[in-house]
């Protein structure tokens, strides 16, 4: 790991969390929400099911229960020494570990300017290794005390392994922040706020109602519910935000500001962390609107059940709908996904008796690998509207064996001119003959020069082109100029990089994400060649070309029949006796080897 890079461990280069989502006002948006859940309280549907087992029937709740309820009373904001304190531990934190690093450097180039001569290659790697292996457990014993957006910038760097050292992100790959949900009691109170209305009780609302969550992150909880009949009777997830929080997440990002304009003028630091920082502070702010939250869902979820020509498809992925007359800022009710997070996949498969190593796990792993592919090069380049947080975590491994997506607090909208810059990109790599060819690497090198990307003075004249294939084309075994393919290697052309577009560093994160699954699998998998289709498109339809009508007619109804066909045939397999799966797993990619496929 560059040394650069390493000196501001708590930067978050790549997690820039941006949202544009043109929603009216707060009051304007409760106001249409209100009144949506007036009309909604109309006829009930099938309220059958009894409630999952240790979970209480609200009807069974006596009065008593209610009047504990109504004693809990909100965490109010860190009032100022609270904020102090919160600011000083951080920074008795951070600094020792930022100074090792500016002190090692140093040295370094002390010992190098007295001995006449750089130190050997180990010899540095020695050094900067054992820096990395204090700081990182330093900082995670800060984080594990500080708690708040530290967890999540804790969770960011873990799963960042091509931007990180891997003492940090194995330190902090443990996190979690289910170690502090918020008390039952204090969730009913924030949902009755948020959303009884009238004379209403909390079960006119729920049937039952889970008081163990799902999970519990920096800004909010998930728990699992039944709606009672009045509101459709289904089963729902339900997040509720945490009391106060806002001033405290953004106190702590403003200590990152802090830190990082301190070394703004650092030369081995490589990029303005501190312009980082200032834009998540502002995109940061949306994140705690739910409302905001559910636009998204809905808009992209319509956006992949259609194609661009407005007919209807399968989406490759699943998105919960909100549930729209239980939607606040502060709480947001959706339909519940019946799952396990890709985090927890492998231990679900082994509980249900499918080997993690087996034909059945690697044929999943295809269609992930398939679905995400198609989910985000549609959403990055027709609509420009995508999800901006992809990890484990948001992925859901459905019971039919589908892939559901969750979590749009982060989302980005990028610019058309954006979108087209990038499709070009798509299509050159996409149609290049060979990985050395002078003119083709001058073609790609310009246009990814085009979106943004800016190199070190000294970088090779190779490092555009090579930077552009390193982020869309995992099938490449070298690239141009002698760079390798490695993140972590430091002869990757992620070192040469001066700055990267914010909308780029968005982009990167998905690409990074299904990078990852390519190479656990073993596949050679270009993202160029597998976007290229929809590149092209997007160009066409920017150059006021289209296709006939009864041509483009055709397509679709041939793309939708086979997308048919293959769920039904996944819905199908996922209900026959796992030995019979395993061996029409294993069959399937015996015909895909013959096939030159893999």
């Amino acid at each position: 790991m560059a040394k650069g890079s390493a000196c501001l461990i708590l930067a978050i280069a790549a997690t820039v969390r941006a949202m544009a989502i043109h929603t009216p006002s707060r009051h304007v948006a409760l106001g249409r929400i209100k009144a949506m859940r007036r009309a909604a309280l109309t006829s009930a549907a099938d309220a059958s099911g009894a409630a999952p087992a240790g979970v209480t029937p609200l009807a069974a709740l006596t009065s008593g229960g209610e009047d504990a309820a109504e004693a809990i009373e909100y965490p109010g904001p860190l009032t100022a020494p609270q904020r102090l304190l919160r600011a000083a531990t951080f920074w008795s934190r951070a600094l020792p570990v930022v100074f090792s690093y500016l002190g090692l450097q140093a040295s370094v180039n002390l010992r190098e300017r007295i001995l006449g001569r750089c130190l050997e290659a180990e010899e540095c790697e020695v050094l900067w290794e054992e820096a990395h292996t204090e700081g990182a457990a330093t900082l995670k014993d800060a984080i594990t005390t500080l708690k708040g957006f530290y967890v999540k910038t804790g969770q960011i760097i873990a799963a960042r392994v091509d931007l990180f050292p891997k003492q940090y992100t194995d330190a902090l790959s443990g996190l979690t922040d289910d170690f502090d949900p918020m008390p039952a009691a204090l969730v009913r109170k924030v949902i009755e706020q948020e959303l009884l209305t009238g004379d209403e009780r909390f079960d006119d609302v729920f049937e039952w109602f889970d008081d163990a969550p799902l999970g519990a992150a920096s800004i909010a909880q998930v728990h699992h519910a039944r709606l009672s009949a009045k509101y459709g009777g289904r089963e729902v997830a339900v997040k509720v935000q945490r009391p106060a929080i806002e001033p405290k997440l953004l106190g702590d990002i403003a200590n990152l500001k802090a830190l990082a304009k301190g070394v703004r003028s650092v030369p081995s630091i490589p990029v303005d962390y501190y312009v980082v920082f200032s834009e998540l502070e502002k995109q940061l702010a949306d994140e705690f609107d739910f409302v905001k939250e559910a636009t998204a869902m809905e808009r992209i979820a319509d956006a992949l059940e259609r194609t661009p020509q407005g007919e209807p498809c399968a989406p490759p992925v699943r998105i919960p709908r909100p549930v729209a007359p239980l939607v606040t800022r502060r709480c947001l009710v959706m339909e519940y996904m019946d799952g396990v997070p890709l985090s927890r996949a492998k231990a679900e498969m082994e509980r249900r008796g499918v080997d993690p190593d087996g034909p059945e796990a690697r044929l999943f792993a295809r269609r992930l690998l398939r679905a995400l592919t198609d989910a985000f090069g549609r959403s990055i380049l027709e609509t420009g509207f995508f999800h901006a947080d992809p990890h484990a975590g948001n992925l859901f491994v459905m019971r039919d064996g589908s892939i559901g997506l969750i979590d749009f607090g982060q989302v980005k909208q990028i610019s058309g001119r954006a979108r087209e810059a990038l499709a070009k990109v798509i299509v050159a790599l996409a149609d290049r003959r060979s990985d050395t060819d002078p003119a083709e690497l001058e073609l790609i090198g310009r246009l990814a020069l085009e979106l943004g990307v800016k190199l070190r003075p000294d970088a090779k004249p190779e490092g555009p082109a090579a930077t552009a294939m390193w982020l869309f084309d995992g099938s490449v075994d070298a690239l141009p100029g002698g760079y390798d393919m490695g993140e972590l290697s430091p002869n990757s052309p992620v070192k040469e990089l001066q700055s990267f577009p914010g909308d780029l560093v968005l982009v990167g994160r998905a690409t990074v994400l299904i990078k990852g699954i390519a190479a656990r699998l073993g596949v050679r998998w270009s993202l160029a060649r597998e976007w290229a289709p929809i590149a092209r498109r997007v160009l066409a339809h920017s150059e006021q070309r289209t296709d006939a009508p009864s041509r483009t007619r055709f397509r679709t109804v041939l793309r939708t029949t086979r997308q048919w066909a293959a769920g039904r045939a996944s819905q199908a397999s996922a209900r026959l006796p796992p030995p019979i799966r395993r061996r029409l797993a294993a069959a399937v990619i015996r015909l895909r080897k013959l096939r030159g496929l893999d």
